[in-house]
């Protein structure tokens, strides 16, 4: 794939001086934005991917108010020559890529009765196929510049099978699940160069859980089915993610993390 680093021009490399670089998939709004915004107050230089547009422009504009050189790219993460182009580009910028979070993906409420098998292969292909795309293109880069580290964003789902939230039926779970096998192998495929991790949220709090979850079932009854009594915020799943992206020394990988306040019957 060649060495996107070559022609890296002298003011790329002192904007790099006191920084790193993400890119995050997904970045438009939710844990995706959270972690963004997380990631950018720790330092690093930002590409972000996602197709809400309008969402992704706030969240860009957000972020370079504070002095963060950010990049934008409206993409759809299944699209394999696009994620390409999108690494290709942000190392083009920037001369580098230190972090990935694949965090983009998309809910599956049909059940195995009523998913249509377009909707089945459309919901591997957000949630899993999304994460070899951007690590197929990211790989490369970071073993050539001697090191990286990936995160994937997995769900409790991955581990419980899916429960009765809308958000959790067997597809979903599925795909969720694939991204942990994925991690522990490719963290054996990988390394020692690269740290591969996956997380595992339970019951966040963001645009889309609000409106379909927590409203519906009501949140006091969603809190009482977690041992710690509260719903999750992106703040806690985004300290992990700077936690795994930057932490040194680090000796971690090949892990998921379940991060769900103890969520034992939803």
């Amino acid at each position: 794939m060649g060495d996107y680093r070559t022609g890296v021009d002298a003011m790329t490399t002192l904007r790099l001086k006191s920084g790193k670089v993400a890119l995050v998939t997904g970045a438009a709004q939710g844990i995706g934005r959270g972690c963004a915004q997380a990631l950018a107050r720790s330092g690093f230089a930002l590409a972000l991917v996602d197709v809400l547009t309008q969402e992704l422009a706030r969240t860009a504009t957000e972020i370079r108010e504070s002095g963060v050189d950010v990049l934008t790219f409206e993409a759809d993460v299944t699209d394999y020559e696009r994620a390409h182009t999108v690494v290709r580009e942000t190392v083009s910028h920037f001369g580098k890529v230190d972090f990935l979070l694949n965090n983009a993906g998309k809910s599956a409420p049909a059940g195995i009765l009523d998913i249509t098998e377009a909707e089945f292969d459309r919901t591997l292909s957000i949630n899993l196929k999304s994460c070899f795309n951007y690590i197929r293109a990211v790989a490369p880069v970071m073993l050539g510049q001697g090191g990286g580290r990936i995160v994937s964003m997995s769900s409790l789902n991955a581990h419980s099978g899916g429960v009765t939230a809308a958000v959790s039926r067997f597809a979903y779970a599925a795909a969720k699940a694939g991204i942990l096998g994925l991690t522990r192998a490719l963290a054996k495929e990988l390394g020692p160069t690269i740290l591969v991790n996956a997380i595992c949220p339970g019951m966040i709090e963001t645009e889309l859980t609000k409106h379909v979850v927590l409203s519906e079932r009501g949140a006091d009854l969603v809190r009482n089915g977690i041992a710690l009594h509260r719903v999750g915020t992106t703040d806690d799943i985004a300290q992990l993610v700077v936690f795994l992206a930057m932490s040194e020394p680090c000796f971690i990988t090949g892990q998921d993390f379940v991060v769900d306040g103890l969520q034992y019957h939803l």
